[in-house]
């Protein structure tokens, strides 16, 4: 089984705009889900000096997928997302 690690990277507590991203985050892994891929989501405090250490985004929302930025600054629309992950699971 292959898994593919999504997270967004937002305020905590999440603004409007980081929960539309996450939103559209979930949903769009639970439409790509299946028997062969698992894509597991969490969400991530942009204050914290992990993340930034880690993935240097200062700007949310954002998203990494496999630990790797995506999406900086910007809501990804769903098919946005979908287009992202089905390129990983390629």
């Amino acid at each position: 089984m292959r898994e593919i690690s999504v997270e967004v990277i937002g305020k905590d507590p999440p603004c409007k705009r980081c929960q539309a991203a996450l939103k559209n985050v979930e949903e769009a892994a639970s439409k790509l889900k299946t028997s062969d891929v698992e894509i597991h989501v969490s969400h991530l405090d942009i204050a914290s000096r992990d993340v930034i250490a880690k993935y240097g985004v200062l700007i949310s929302p954002s998203l990494v997928v496999n630990s790797v930025v995506k999406v900086v600054g910007s809501v990804p629309d769903k098919e946005e997302v979908e287009r992202i992950l089905r390129a990983i699971i390629k």
